[in-house]
């Protein structure tokens, strides 16, 4: 098979777990950039990303990528690109992108240009003047980033963080690909026990249980490459019959998930059912100001309600110290906190062993992690 270039954004702060986890799945050229990766290999290397990767919020075929200055060098570097390969005669092909600290910043022009372009080749391609565009979905995208361009087409359709087993939340869910890198820097295996005190609709437990037992984020659902003419459809069988191979099931691995509002807590059970880890899961209602377990070994993920989020930023602090009496530091126990809020560690009462910057979607945060 051809390799292909590829890119996957991601939220600020994963570009590292993301980069390892490509390579890991056989990517090469693997390079990472601000929010996002680039990456090259073949169409089963599409399709293993789509279904495994925990990081990446979409992947994107790189189609095209040079230096742009004006409306004429972005349609004949676009009119160049052969969408023909890519595109049949009915496809359906929008154009969405962004622009960002560039000569051409107005993106409905560029849409404009890009949308012009692509017409203008597959008219030469296919010698007609018009397409109805009724057949499989193409989603162009766009990026013009300090007046470089990136041309795209999205392989995942809807975002990779909807993993299809949150059909109800509360009112601030925690992104699963930000869960996920929060259960990969609190480096949770197989045998470990996970708590989560401040636990929601429960998708910090999930993303733990799943990485545990070796489920794959995205193997049970459906992607917009796979109408795609130049993807045989045996690689996806194969990948998503390899991603299902290799489940566990007798692992030891066990999360507690609690919460005061009872109404999240049936949401996160039935999060978890769905997500085919509810086994391995005990919710049960409970105060943090009751936080108190007798494991000899523990790892404590949370993402507690905060000002911007779901309380003021008094009451968040209240939490945050409560957290720092109940979060007791002990041999073979480790904490994993996010906030947004740069006096957590005042109001928690000790300095973190480690510190590091994400984003929990615009909101720019810190995780703090206290080691066993």
């Amino acid at each position: 098979m051809s390799l292909h270039k590829f890119v996957a954004p991601c939220l600020m702060g994963v570009e590292k777990f993301l980069s390892n986890e490509l390579k890991f799945m056989g990517a090469e050229n693997v390079r990472a950039d601000n929010g996002r990766v680039f990456f090259e290999g073949d169409a089963s290397i599409l399709a293993r990303a789509n279904i495994r990767s925990r990081f990446a919020e979409r992947i994107l075929l790189l189609l095209g990528r040079f230096d742009v200055h004006s409306f004429e060098e972005l349609f004949q570097g676009v009119k160049n690109i052969p969408w023909e390969k890519y595109i049949p005669e009915n496809g359906q092909f929008p154009v969405k992108g962004n622009c960002l600290s560039s000569a051409l910043y107005s993106v409905p022009d560029c849409q404009a240009i890009v949308k012009k372009a692509v017409v203008e080749r597959l008219k030469s391609r296919y010698k007609r003047d018009w397409f109805e565009e009724s057949g499989a979905l193409f989603k162009i995208q766009f990026l013009i980033l300090k007046d470089n361009v990136c041309i795209m087409l999205d392989t995942s359709g809807e975002p990779l963080h909807k993993r299809g087993y949150r059909a109800a939340s509360n009112d601030a869910p925690i992104r699963e690909t930000l869960a996920a890198a929060l259960v990969e820097l609190s480096r949770v295996r197989s045998n470990h026990t996970v708590i989560d005190p401040c636990c929601g609709s429960g998708t910090i437990l999930i993303e733990a249980a799943q990485k545990a037992l070796n489920i794959q984020p995205n193997a049970e659902r459906q992607f917009i490459s796979e109408n795609f003419d130049f993807i045989p459809k045996t690689v996806w069988d194969s990948e998503r019959s390899a991603a299902k191979s290799g489940i566990k099931s007798d692992i030891a691995f066990h999360g507690y998930g609690y919460d005061i509002d009872e109404n999240a807590l049936d949401i996160a059970f039935n999060n978890a059912k769905k997500a085919g880890v509810a086994e391995y899961i005990t919710f049960a209602k409970k105060n943090i100001k009751d936080f108190s377990e007798s494991f000899e070994r523990a790892t404590v993920i949370c993402n507690p309600p905060y000002g911007e989020r779901l309380l003021d930023i008094r009451e968040a602090e209240d939490i945050y110290r409560i957290m720092g009496k109940r979060f007791i530091s002990k041999n073979g126990w480790s904490y994993t906190v996010i906030s947004p809020d740069d006096d957590f560690e005042n109001c928690f009462g000790r300095a973190a062993d480690k510190r590091r910057k994400l984003y929990n979607g615009m909101i720019k945060c810190q995780v703090y992690q206290y080691l066993k």
